[in-house]
């Protein structure tokens, strides 16, 4: 032996004097031996005076020990371990060990990182308790087990795990769990009180001075759980639970996430193999898409590939392909994604059963309570309880903002077979032509508030007034929101024969639809309203909504081609019923397009015959045509270097807007009137006279801002930006930047001008 050693002693004198000797600090010694400061200095002070054996030999490694040595700590240790009280039984079973670790553990960084703070922080009085939770498959228990294992070092008096078996139908009692726990600290089954609340008074007595750790895994609510945890002392308590456990306070939480795209593909590479993943790297991001990043999905595809060790991965992205198939091809062996929610949707109230199945019959990514209870054909109070449930229990996300909720994609097809499965296809079309029915009159509604020919006093047709937006605000709001489930209901009643329904919805949406030219579903709006018309044989109707589906073509999708066929097929309806305004409208959307192909001289006789046409027409409707028309033409003109002539089309315009249209409020001609004075800056920069262009462009913008019109707003942005550049203004480039961010983001082919005017400014910058 070496000189110095002391003799056997308490563990912690002991283990103080080795580690002087050898000459190392607190923080040294601790980072050999893989434990933490907190737990080293807990030893030597003698708060835990009885490690375990394999952290005795870490810290005898770390201080290169001998094995005499060794043996001498170990016996010192030994000497401090808990001795059984009298009446326990003195050989207890050790029946609480830790799971087995995975290898191929993936991800969880971050997570695990808190996790290990959480642990440094325990103290004598600051026992901690970290519950982590998620939805089913996101590898919670795995998770938990992983970090325990991490852990151990630091938690020498025993790392107990235990399963409460929440998700079954019979969940493990807090009374039973405790027997349990008090049997794993050497307490004889004689010697365990019979009452709860006693129980969990003598394993908190037991553990107040003990560095444990315990994880409680699979809980099902804090009533099971509460029992179980620590009150004083430096313990751990790690809680895994399908559910929220919102009533446990004072915990450290741990929502865990699903998988990037790249962990999932790692942690796909970690069971199957580095070669098969590199061979096929697509398949292998396919792959991670079609388990929607979820890791039980990704783990459960990764063991059948290792299963089929010759089987390609684009083989099982095929398969995965089909959403049909998608729940039976994601199982390997026990391992099965769609036993994973059973579990959790069986242990549901029937109520709540309900509105989870029919809520995936719900379109879009989202969606609200509102969609939710008339699929279910629950109240709207009875459908946020059954959300805020289903939140609670993993089964579907909330919105961090507004109170809407979203499924994970497979749990969709889960629940998706429920209806398949418990409603069959007579309830499941009802509750669609319920839902439906609803949508439409309540988009239908909400429209009307921006429609310039409706009578804001007449009554709305909304469904539920109590509950109607009550401004174009609220009205906007709504519309947006709810996008993907009023044009879901277009669609079902277009294919079930609602065709009035469907004229009607898209009529009243004319007028709204100018404030979102970027979405391209008004393509479909139109086609669909057109066809009703077709199918009613209102052939005015029929021109009326082949001239907004030439609209949507020309400006929202940038498919001139097929607006000109749209308008020609209106010019042709409104020939039949000598509707003289459609006749007009119809010639200005085929000019559009021809312009848009670049056919400058047949758009051009189209104007001017549509703006003769409407100039003789004396309808409120028919100057508002008019005024549309000479503001395209003013734009050919002078895209056709016939910059003068533009510029008196768009006077002639701007003098109609001040006069004033009967029968129009007077919000509505100044939006005409910026249209104008967009278009007249232009001309003027066009004539090379930027300070004169810089005014009207700024009162445009200005306007299109006020009235968050952003399709308008930022062609506006655009074309100020550049008269700006031309003046060597210094908010030419920020003006330049922010219009070219946002025309990408609306997917206007305009970005492109904005881009290269950026690189012109820039350009001139650094020449001069």
């Amino acid at each position: 032996m070496h000189g110095g050693t002391p003799s056997t002693q308490d563990f912690g004198r002991r283990l103080r004097l080795l580690r002087a000797r050898a000459e190392l600090s607190q923080e040294s010694l601790a980072h050999e031996a893989g434990v933490s400061v907190r737990a080293l200095a807990d030893m030597e002070r003698g708060r835990t005076r009885g490690p375990q054996r394999r952290t005795v030999q870490a810290l005898a490694e770390a201080l290169g020990l001998d094995e005499d040595e060794t043996a001498g700590l170990e016996k010192a240790a030994a000497k401090g371990r808990p001795r059984p009280r009298a009446g326990t039984d003195p050989h207890p079973p050790v029946a609480l060990a830790l799971p087995r670790d995975i290898d191929d553990f993936t991800a969880r960084d971050a997570a695990l990182a808190r996790l290990l703070e959480l642990a440094r922080d325990t103290g004598q009085d600051r026992p901690r308790v970290a519950v982590v939770t998620g939805q089913p498959g996101l590898g919670k228990t795995a998770f938990a087990v992983h970090a325990a294992h991490r852990l151990t070092p630091d938690f020498p008096d025993g790392q107990f795990a235990l399963d409460l078996h929440g998700m079954d139908e019979r969940p493990t009692t807090a009374r039973d769990a405790l027997a349990r726990l008090l049997g794993a600290l050497g307490v004889a089954d004689s010697a365990i009180p019979a009452d709860l609340d006693d129980r969990a008074g003598l394993w908190r007595s037991l553990s107040a001075g003990r560095r444990l750790l315990l994880l409680l895994d699979n809980a099902a609510d804090e009533t099971q759980v509460g029992p179980l945890l620590p009150g004083t002392g430096p313990s751990l308590a790690l809680v895994t639970s399908r559910q929220a456990l919102a009533g446990l306070t004072s915990v450290h939480r741990c929502d865990l996430a699903l998988l990037r795209r790249e962990e999932a593909v790692e942690l796909l590479t970690r069971v199957v193999g580095v070669d098969r993943v590199r061979a096929e790297a697509q398949a292998a991001r396919d792959l991670a898409e079609l388990c929607g990043h979820l890791p039980l999905a990704v783990r459960i595809v990764g063991q059948r590939l290792l299963s089929r060790p010759h089987e390609r991965l684009d083989k099982l992205v095929t398969r995965l392909a089909s959403e049909a198939r998608r729940l039976d091809g994601l199982q390997a062996g026990n391992l099965r994604v769609r036993a994973a929610f059973a579990l959790s949707y069986r242990q549901l109230r029937a109520d709540t059963r309900t509105f989870l199945r029919r809520a995936a019959l719900a379109s879009g990514p989202h969606f609200s309570p509102e969609t939710g209870a008339l699929l279910a054909g629950l109240s709207w109070e009875e459908a946020v309880a059954c959300a805020e449930e289903l939140t609670d229990a993993g089964l579907l996300q909330s919105d961090p903002a507004a109170e809407r909720y979203r499924f994970h994609d497979l749990l969709r097809l889960y629940a998706a077979e429920q209806v398949t499965a418990e409603d069959g296809p007579v309830v499941r079309d009802a509750a669609l032509d319920r839902t439906a029915r609803w949508m439409l009159a309540r988009a239908t509604a909400a429209a009307l508030h921006f429609d310039a020919d409706h009578d804001p006093t007449a009554p709305s047709g909304d469904p539920d007034p109590d509950s109607a937006p009550t401004g174009r605000e609220e009205a906007r709001a709504w519309l947006a929101a709810e996008r993907a489930q009023w044009l879901a209901a277009l669609r079902r009643a277009h294919d079930t024969g609602g065709h009035r329904e469907v004229l009607d919805t898209a009529e009243a949406m004319h007028w709204f639809s100018d404030l979102y030219q970027h979405w391209e579903q008004w393509v479909e709006v139109f086609r669909r309203s057109s066809d009703a018309a077709r199918a009613l044989g209102s052939r005015r109707e029929e021109a009326v909504h082949l001239n907004y589906l030439a609209w949507a073509h020309n400006l929202c999708v940038h498919e001139p081609r097929a607006a000109l066929v749209c308008a020609d097929a209106a010019l042709a309806a409104a020939l039949d019923c000598e509707d003289g305004l459609q006749h007009g409208w119809a010639l200005a959307y085929g000019a559009g397009a021809l312009h848009r192909l670049g056919r400058m001289e047949e758009a051009h006789a189209r104007l001017r015959e549509a703006a003769r046409r409407l100039a003789s027409q004396t309808s409120p409707q028919a100057r508002l045509a008019e005024l549309s028309v000479l503001n395209t033409l003013g734009t050919l003109l002078r895209q056709t270097g016939r910059a003068a002539e533009a510029l008196d089309a768009h006077r002639r315009s701007e003098r109609i807007c001040r006069a004033g249209v009967p029968g129009r409020k007077a919000e509505l001609i100044a939006f005409y009137h910026a249209v104008a004075r967009q278009q007249i800056g232009n001309d003027l920069a066009a004539l090379d006279r930027p300070q004169e262009a810089e005014p009207p462009l700024r009162q445009a913008l200005d306007f299109f801002d006020g009235a968050r019109m952003p399709a308008w707003a930022e062609q506006a942005r655009l074309d100020l930006g550049r008269v700006l550049g031309a003046l060597g203004h210094p908010e030419a480039r920020e003006t330049l930047l922010t219009a070219r961010d946002a025309l990408v983001e609306l997917r206007s082919p305009r970005h492109a001008e904005a881009a290269t005017a950026l690189e012109a400014l820039d350009l001139a910058a650094s020449e001069g």
